[in-house]
């Protein structure tokens, strides 16, 4: 079978540990007396923001670009795919062409570009992403590096989950609860199957804006569902169609369910992790933050880690986020 296309397991995320070790940034486990004050329990907050191209995709990127033979890859992504893949094949001299909609942040297409990239933009409602990286990778030749549904970058973003869980255990902590933000899913499968292994009977929730809870709502019905078409959300990162195939196998497995973020909540987590974190984090990078601070999850007299998955926000929404009243 395909590296592709088969399951991953806990040996290939130690495997891909291995390889991006002095490579990706080992993000640090901050923990805030002000946010355990407000939730009545220990929350384990895991800085992704802080990684090369300010998001998890870059381990996954990696991981992937650099078992593979190729002079030139391809991706579709809103732009947190697009700078790993961009940053990941640089590293590794091979070409990169990423399609992109022309809605995504100026910023994350400036630094996708900044790279090296090639971007070629579309029309996130009238085109499909996918059929235009397929289109590139028959005339170019060149390697399509999938987003989530892929062996390899599921296994290079569970290297967040394996942080994660040796930073708590180095810090005293066992986590009784994990959550995580999801789009297509490979995040928090790859960090499940990390969790699952070093933190026995965790529980772990997949974290969705509201308006994009598919694999929530595919969880409940044991099936993928799709998002209905035409929904919007400020969480441009998570914004997928329904779930990933192999993401969805894992995570039916391993998640004990989901949980939601509306947009409002999302800039009011925005706002507090800048004010008592000190960090910028991206809406779809907060969405679990949001659920935790909005009371979606019960951490009272718990340890709970939540991860921050990305920090490419745009500067005028952020600029709004922070302008807003703060809640609680």
């Amino acid at each position: 079978m395909e590296a592709v296309d088969r399951l991953p397991t806990f040996a290939d995320v130690a495997a891909a540990a291995e390889r991006l070790g002095g490579v990706a940034v080992a993000t640090p486990l901050l923990e805030s007396a002000a946010l355990n004050q407000r939730v009545g329990g220990r929350v384990l907050l895991k800085a992704e923001p802080l990684q090369h191209t300010g998001s998890f995709k870059f381990r996954g990127a990696y991981n992937t670009i650099s078992q593979i033979d190729a002079a030139a890859v391809v991706a579709y992504s809103s732009g947190n795919h697009a700078q790993g893949v961009a940053r990941a094949a640089r590293l590794l001299g091979r070409r990169a062409t990423i399609v992109m909609p022309a809605d995504a942040p100026a910023i994350k297409l400036a630094h996708t570009r900044a790279d090296g990239a090639e971007v070629r933009l579309y029309d996130r409602q009238g085109e499909s992403r996918e059929a235009i990286g397929a289109e590139i990778a028959a005339a170019t030749g060149a390697v399509l590096i999938r987003p989530y549904d892929d062996a390899r970058i599921i296994a290079g973003q569970g290297t967040v989950g394996l942080e994660l869980a040796e930073q708590a255990r180095a810090a005293g902590a066992i986590p009784d609860a994990a959550l995580i933000p999801c789009g297509g899913g490979g995040l928090i499968a790859g960090c499940s199957l990390a969790l699952a292994e070093l933190c026995p009977g965790i529980e772990i929730h997949a974290v969705e804006p509201a308006a994009f809870d598919d694999t929530r709502r595919s969880l409940a019905a044991g099936a993928r569902l799709a998002n209905p078409a035409g929904s919007r959300s400020i969480c441009d990162a998570l914004l997928v169609p329904s779930p990933g195939e192999l993401t969805f196998e894992l995570n039916r497995r391993l998640l004990a369910g989901g949980l939601v973020a509306g947009d409002a909540e999302v800039r009011q987590a925005l706002a507090f992790a800048f004010r008592h974190l000190k960090l910028v984090v991206e809406p779809g990078g907060a969405v679990a933050l949001a659920a935790l601070l909005a009371g979606a999850f019960d951490a009272r007299n718990r340890t709970v880690a939540v991860v921050l998955s990305g920090g490419n926000v745009d500067p005028a929404l952020f600029a709004a986020a922070l302008g807003e009243p703060a809640a609680g």
